[in-house]
């Protein structure tokens, strides 16, 4: 696979646009939440795996009409991510696609399942097209820019595409995605939530002595850059940007900030730098969040004094809505928890977390003994992050087909075949949860039980199964000739 590297978001934007994955709206009023509701609407009626991405010219903020574009829904679709890890023969089939990108990325995986490093690249401001417009002191006014107040219920608007660059010669560095609640002309809060890294790495520096860390904000960066930092590619104190480098296959080209000495990527969107006191806090939200419900007010957070702003000439404003749009690239986190599990669990075939049901994942598996699918699931659910609800099954059940899950669960499960573990570890803000990270799990076991396991002697054939075996090659047959029978078809 040759990835193509695309430099900014503007570029992949291009590439979405040329096949037909781009929506052009001229305007939308948010102060009536014209934006939210059409991005509910569309996810409802295409899915979150077939909704295209759209880009609106103008919004009314606050009773005035501000200059766009406003982005969002980019990342989502498999076939769009093909395009951006550099599939050559893309396809409008989820299924093929997914294959076909996840296979591509496990290439990419060392033996110890780590990704290729490669440096970044400093260029001059001269060539660093986030450099085009430069604003300081009385000149900033980060209110001025189309930043979008998603949910009624929200604090207030927030910059929650951005990311997060923090960076110290002793401590290490972290790019991560944490939203960015715009408090005032100068000010935006920062929220690294407990645990994650930006908020290890704040309060090392705070007990170090420091008063203040500096910290820039790179909002609409290149995909693969916020890629890095709104997954787990890098492990504590890495450098995001060199596994940037790495799937891009060069190296990503980074530009000083005009106050302090971090690097970011040269084709971002916007940059606000600051500093972010270690000594004073202030409340932040609440604010919707990624399971689909209203998050509680946080009555101390970290927050930025903005030292500086550039941006790109008419620069763009991305904007997630979280718990409903996937706003992220998810290919690497795939193949990468694939690569890991298939290490614990030979037998995997399948690894799959299905858009818009977070804290889900359905792996299948290669089935010959008993508790194979017990221990396989209990393995997958060992992970603190995400992983509540697992579902296993056999190997000839699409994973990524909805009903041919719950087919397996109508009828190859029991509801003896599961187990559930109670009060483990979940770093998510699942709203269900009783005690913040902690969370019950459930393992469900939807293979073919055996007969050690409390399943029939013998299991009667697949009607499909039956096809195959007494039409030999039928299947086939239908592939060769599918335009055809679609010939005379009037939509």
């Amino acid at each position: 696979m040759a990835t193509q590297a695309f430099d900014s978001v503007r570029n992949y934007v291009d590439a979405l646009d040329r096949r037909g994955r781009l929506l052009h709206i001229d305007s939308m009023d948010q102060d009536q939440y014209e934006i939210s509701g059409f991005a509910y609407r569309l996810l409802e009626r295409y899915g979150p795996e077939e909704a295209p991405a759209f880009m609106v010219g103008k919004v009314r903020i606050d009773g005035e009409w501000r200059e766009g574009p406003v982005l969002a829904n980019l990342y989502g679709n498999w076939p769009d991510e093909a395009l951006l890890f550099g599939i050559t023969d893309i396809v409008d089939d989820q299924h093929r696609m997914y294959r076909a990108v996840i296979d591509a990325l496990m290439d990419r995986l060392d033996e110890a399942g780590m990704w290729r490093r490669i440096p970044p690249v400093e260029v001059d401001a001269s060539q660093a097209p986030c450099k085009e417009v430069l604003l300081t002191g009385e000149q900033i006014d980060i209110e001025s820019f189309a930043w979008l107040k998603s949910n009624p219920a929200d604090a207030g608007r927030y910059i929650n595409m951005g990311s997060v660059f923090i960076q110290d010669p002793e401590l290490g560095s972290n790019v991560g995605t944490y939203r960015c609640q715009v408090k005032g002309p100068r000010k935006i809060g920062v929220n690294p939530e407990p645990g994650q890294h930006g908020w290890l790495l704040l309060n090392e520096m705070k007990r170090r002595g420091d008063k203040v860390a500096k910290v820039a904000v790179a909002v609409a960066p290149d995909p693969l850059t916020f890629c890095a930092s709104s997954t787990k590619m890098a492990g504590y104190r890495e450098d995001e940007l060199e596994f940037v480098g790495g799937l891009r296959g060069s190296p990503l080209p980074v530009v000083r900030c005009e106050t302090c000495d971090i690097r970011v990527p040269a084709h971002s969107e916007f940059i606000i730098e600051g500093e972010v006191p270690l000594d004073e806090f202030e409340p932040e939200g609440p604010y919707g969040e990624m399971y689909g419900f209203q998050g509680p007010k946080k009555d101390s957070n970290f927050f930025m004094h903005i030292t500086a702003v550039t941006h790109r000439r008419d620069p763009w404003v991305l904007n997630s809505f979280t718990g409903l749009t996937w706003d992220m690239p998810k290919a690497p986190q795939v193949a990468s928890n694939f690569f890991r599990y298939k290490r614990m669990i030979p037998n995997l075939t399948g690894f799959y977390t299905p858009g818009g049901a977070n804290g889900v994942v359905v792996i299948s598996i290669d089935k010959r003994f008993p508790g194979q699918g017990m221990s396989a699931g209990q393995h997958v659910a060992a992970n603190p992050a995400l992983n509540k609800v697992v579902i296993v099954v056999d190997d000839d059940v699409d994973i990524m087909d909805p009903g041919a899950v719950l087919k397996a669960l109508g009828a190859r499960w029991q509801p003896s075949a599961s187990v559930t573990i109670p009060q483990t570890q979940m770093m998510m803000p699942d709203p269900s949860r009783p005690v913040p990270m902690l969370s019950s799990k459930i393992v469900i076991d939807a293979t073919r039980q055996m007969p050690q396991e409390g399943g029939p002697e013998k299991w009667p054939a697949a009607n499909r199964e039956l096809l195959v075996k007494g039409a030999p090659g039928i299947m086939e047959r239908i592939d060769q000739n599918w335009e055809r029978y679609f010939s005379n078809w009037k939509k």
